[in-house]
């Protein structure tokens, strides 16, 4: 039991200092915070993102960041760049240089380097007074006051704060490029994030059967309609092939309690008036708020007052939207 509490005491400590420190970060976005989104809209170029050891992991997350919000970027391990991959800096590019102390070998090596080039270089850093930040074009303050880590080694609440600054940066970046959620599709095609934001219905609904019944159709042809197309639902249609209604199989159920005898019942006796609808050219996902908000598993596709179809929960099940 006292192990138990010492471990949660643990992990709440860590979230309060790291979400401590993060707070604190409000007090470093200054002038020069402005001045590098400023300069990274003005650059023909990519971003390329330098570190190394846990720097490098998180720049590699920034770098991911950046792209999937519109902002080329590219990361450059610091180690690697003094063996060959200085070369992928072209000159239109911006270089942000990530380190805690600003004071590494390997940085103190790079610097001069990326300088050469001659493109801008931003220092996202823990120590404002280091080597690193003294060289830098702009400075993106990261200082923590210390880790999360009970020796303060380790490389945990200063990461998270590196992180954190990266992600107000691609924010302020995708806000004053008006990077909309359309944008972000052409980005993310790929799993459900994707889908909800390009899937529409009419992707979907061709695939399945069109259940659909005349409003004096015996009830027979109801449930036969119902059971061969294994939507769930029929739609109900008057002489002008207009949908009025629908028919689900929880109104057979309900017909068959409230009737002694099915003979002479017809669709328009038992269909639900009204049916919820929506248009083919609607997203899938804005299908799915409908159902969920009317607690029902179909819906009919409608072009005007025209059956065209029917969209089934299962469909956005497998899309993998639920």
């Amino acid at each position: 039991m006292k192990l138990v509490k010492n471990i949660r005491n643990t992990a709440i400590n860590v979230l309060l200092n790291e979400a401590d420190a993060i707070k604190k970060l409000v007090d470093f976005i200054n002038e020069d915070f402005e001045k590098t989104v400023e300069a990274i809209l003005r650059i023909k170029g990519r971003v390329v993102v330098t570190g190394i050891g846990k720097s490098a992991i998180i720049g590699s997350k920034i770098v991911a960041t950046l792209n999937s919000t519109g902002t080329p970027a590219v990361f450059m391990h610091a180690a690697d760049a003094i063996h060959g991959d200085l070369g992928m800096i072209q000159k239109d590019d911006i270089v942000i240089c990530l380190s805690k102390s600003g004071n590494t070998p390997e940085i103190k090596v790079l610097v001069p380097l990326i300088k050469r080039t001659g493109c801008q270089m931003i220092a996202l850093v823990g120590n404002t007074e280091s080597f690193l930040a003294q060289e830098a074009d702009f400075i993106l303050n990261a200082t923590v006051e210390k880790e999360a880590c009970p020796n303060n080694l380790a490389p945990t609440t200063s990461t998270t704060a590196t992180l954190a600054i990266g992600d107000a940066l691609a924010v302020c970046l995708l806000e004053m490029k008006n990077f909309s959620s359309s944008d972000f599709a052409l980005y993310h095609p790929g799993g459900s994030l994707g889908k909800r934001l390009y899937l529409r219905v009419g992707d979907i609904f061709p695939h399945n059967s069109r259940p659909a019944v005349k409003a004096n159709a015996g009830i027979k042809e109801v449930i036969f309609e119902i059971s061969s197309k294994r939507l769930g639902a029929t739609a109900v249609l008057n002489e002008n092939d207009e949908l009025i209604g629908i028919v689900t199989d929880g109104d057979i159920r309900r017909m068959l309690d409230k009737f002694g005898t099915i003979e002479g019942i017809k669709a328009i006796d038992i269909m639900s008036p009204n049916p919820k609808t929506i248009d083919s050219e609607e997203y899938a996902v804005n299908a799915l708020n409908i159902m969920q908000q009317n607690n029902i598993t179909q819906l009919v596709v409608v072009n005007g007052k025209k059956v065209e179809g029917f969209i089934h929960l299962h469909d956005l099940l497998k899309e993998g939207l639920v």
